[in-house]
């Protein structure tokens, strides 16, 4: 049976029959759509959205497959190529200037446009030393981002001196052109190092020692200038030396071979790593400390023959004969000094008949004392210590005892001892000074580091007479000048196979009356006879120091007036 579904009647009137019957109504606004029915969009309407949307979606999948696989090994070329790059930026390296800040190594721009290390004084080389550059393959790629110090004080503040790299992050498009740049990092400058040498006077010792050695046939050559109150240093020189401007940019290569063939050694630091020979120069050392010990008095008086004679106790009726450079009769310490006895010195190293001598242990003491036989702690690397002979020394290098000649030839310098310029410098300072023995230094402003050497104040008054009165009136006269008071003492060691060869020494402080420097020159190898010419060498470093009117022999003037505070050109370094 089928049931017929009954229509329901709903009583409501449909909102569509209001709004028709109300369109006649004059009150509704029709353009507000007030009376009107709204209608559907039409089929073709959506067919037209569709199309549209259709289209824009086909051409989007044809445009990536075109970048994506058509083109895309080339768009992938030219992306390679329009790209952000990271550069470096090298920091500039800290400068380097002497005690009244002038420039001594600085970074000065090429003309094509790469910053280089220009240091300005060449004499100054070995204490500078020099640095390496930033490394690149052969590609033109950095492999090795550091500038680095090498040798010297660049090495040893290289922590100081090297700044920290910044970078810089920039956009190059396809075709090589830079769209932005920016730093990200900035790079940050090295620390400045300031010295205590003066430019002006090192620049005056270096043509002194150098222009003496060539004159007189000398291969090298080293001098010390410092301050006997701190130990700072002044001036040192070292002749010939390298020029830190050609090691740093390794040409020109032949100036370069050069150097390892030169007879002088260009690369030894010839101040503090030439051990030489003194000479007389030890006698002060040995005066100083025989008068301390009661060995001798001020008044004590000794015979100069011009040698002295011992039995050979091996060989009845033989004698061992010890000359000295000349006979001066009757000599005090003072005069012995001044006049450099031999024999004078042999009895109070050695003794003699009824002068008691120090002997070897108590030599040695001495010496090492005043800091003879080891390093001085400078600033710089490589110094030598030198050698104070010794009975034990003696046994395990040669297999032989230790005879009372070789106390005698300790007494003055010679058999096997070797000293360094720097040792002698500072040495020389504890004299003047009244008895402190400064730790050299070359940092400007350093707190003085010095120990008491045990010394009698009397006796190094007595010393200072002597090498007073060897400027006045004996050896040294060659710096008696009107203009500063010198106290100084020579010294001469022969050296060669046979003897051929003269190292010529000098030592002193100034002003006498109250010291302010101390100084040690020394030149290598020259010919026999020519064992005075070091004298010569302040000489003229004292008159080159005059003619500019300078504070150091008493003038009003500026030292190293006439050194730039900075570098203005690329142009060649000064020879000295």
């Amino acid at each position: 049976m089928m049931w017929r579904k009954k229509r329901r009647y709903d009583p409501e009137i449909a909102p569509d029959e209001i709004f028709l019957d109300s369109s006649n109504t004059p009150d509704f606004n029709q353009q507000q759509f007030e009376g009107r029915i709204e209608t559907p969009l039409s089929r073709q309407a959506y067919l037209m959205v569709g199309g549209v949307l259709i289209g824009l979606f086909s051409i989007l999948i044809i445009r990536a497959w075109s970048i994506e696989v058509r083109d895309g090994a080339l768009y992938a070329v030219e992306s390679a190529h329009n790209s952000l790059a990271v550069t470096t930026l090298f920091a500039p390296r800290g400068v380097i200037t002497d005690m009244r800040g002038v420039v001594i190594a600085e970074n000065v721009e090429q003309a094509d446009g790469s910053i280089e290390r220009q240091y300005t004084i060449p004499s100054l080389s070995q204490v500078t030393g020099y640095v390496s550059y930033p490394k690149k393959d052969a590609h033109g790629v950095y492999y090795d981002m550091d500038e680095r110090g090498i040798t010297g004080l660049e090495a040893r503040y290289n922590a100081l001196l090297t700044g920290e790299n910044g970078k810089q992050l920039t956009e190059t498009d396809v075709n090589g052109k830079v769209r932005s740049s920016g730093t990200i990092i900035p790079a940050k400058n090295g620390g400045t190092l300031a010295l205590s040498i003066d430019a002006g006077l090192q620049k005056n010792l270096a043509k002194a020692i150098a222009d003496t050695a060539n004159r007189h046939g000398f291969i090298a050559g080293a001098g010390v200038i410092l301050d006997v109150n701190t130990g700072a240093v002044r001036a040192l020189v070292s002749y010939p030396s390298y020029d830190a401007n050609v090691m740093a940019s390794g040409n020109p290569a032949g100036t370069i071979a050069a150097y390892n063939t030169n007879t002088g050694h260009p690369f030894l630091d010839h101040a503090i790593q030439g051990v030489y020979a003194p000479g007389s120069i030890v006698k002060p050392f040995v005066a100083a400390g025989a008068l301390t010990d009661g060995i001798i008095t001020p008044a004590t008086v000794i015979n100069d023959p011009g040698s002295l004679s011992l039995p050979d106790p091996y060989h009845p009726g033989k004698t061992f004969i010890y000359r000295g450079w000349k006979a001066l009769g009757p000599v005090d310490v003072e005069k012995a000094i001044a006049w450099s006895s031999d024999v004078f010195f042999y009895q109070v190293g050695g003794g003699f008949q009824g002068q008691k001598g120090l002997g070897i242990d108590r030599l040695n003491y001495w010496y090492r004392q005043f800091g003879l036989g080891t390093t001085t702690s400078i600033d710089l690397p490589g110094e030598a210590a030198g050698n104070l002979p010794t009975p034990a020394w003696k046994k395990a290098v040669f297999n032989e005892s230790w005879y009372l000649g070789d106390t005698y030839f300790t007494a003055i310098g010679q058999y096997s001892m070797q000293v360094t310029p720097i040792q002698m410098a500072c040495a020389t300072a504890a004299i003047a000074n009244g008895g402190t023995l400064f730790t050299p230094t070359l940092i400007a402003n350093e707190t003085p580091i010095g120990v008491k050497v045990p010394v009698a104040p009397s006796a190094l008054a007595t010393v200072r007479a002597g090498m007073r009165r060897g400027v006045v009136s004996a050896l040294s006269q060659a710096i008696s000048l009107p203009y500063v008071s010198v106290a100084a003492k020579t010294g001469t060691a022969q050296t060669g196979v046979h003897n051929q060869y003269d190292n010529s020494w000098v030592e002193g402080f100034f002003p006498y009356e109250h010291p302010q420097y101390a100084f040690a020159v020394v030149l290598e190898r020259g010919p026999s006879g020519a064992g005075e010419q070091s004298v010569n060498v302040m000489r003229a470093l004292f008159d080159s120091l005059k003619a500019e009117d300078s504070p150091y022999v008493g003038g009003h003037g500026v030292a190293a007036k006439a050194w730039p505070k900075a570098a203005t050109t690329t142009s060649s370094s000064p020879a000295i």
